[in-house]
């Protein structure tokens, strides 16, 4: 519902795989939801028990090797939907606030769009530092834009 309502919202989540008694039913559930959802972005992780916590003394614990094949199956579906959202910005203008120079790249700059996508292009980080800017989205990534500034 909150897509149709604003078709360019940016939904993220959090996401621990492999917590002790975790089924494979559930952990599909969670891929499900992920499908119908599609999140720009998810940070996930794989569960590990903590020194003093209840859920670390649990019996049902998973295995190391399940826990890691949840989080690469978990990973990839991430990875797609990143990339499936991003890629409604090609072509795009999108206002950009210049925060840093790319420390791979020296001519470029980076900076973030209004739903936090970050953005690359090239520039003078002297002169735009602190801008906002209208920035033409010619490439997207998984968890990147590149773009060329518009005069």
């Amino acid at each position: 519902r909150i897509r149709s309502a604003v078709p360019d919202a940016s939904i993220t989540s959090d996401f621990i795989v492999g917590t002790p008694g975790e089924t494979e039913e559930q952990f599909q559930a969670t891929l499900d939801l992920m499908e119908q959802v599609r999140f720009d972005a998810s940070m996930t992780a794989a569960y590990s028990p903590r020194p003093n916590t209840p859920m670390a003394l649990w019996e049902n614990q998973l295995s190391d090797e399940v826990k890691e094949d949840r989080l690469h199956r978990i990973n990839r579906v991430v990875k797609k939907h990143a990339l499936e959202r991003s890629q409604r910005f090609v072509g795009r203008v999108e206002q950009v606030l210049v925060e840093m120079r790319n420390l791979k790249r020296p001519e470029q700059v980076a900076g973030r769009t209004e739903s936090n996508r970050l953005v690359f292009f090239e520039g003078d980080i002297e002169e735009l530092r602190g801008m906002m800017v209208p920035v033409r989205i010619t490439e997207a990534r998984e968890f990147s834009l590149t773009g060329e500034l518009v005069s």
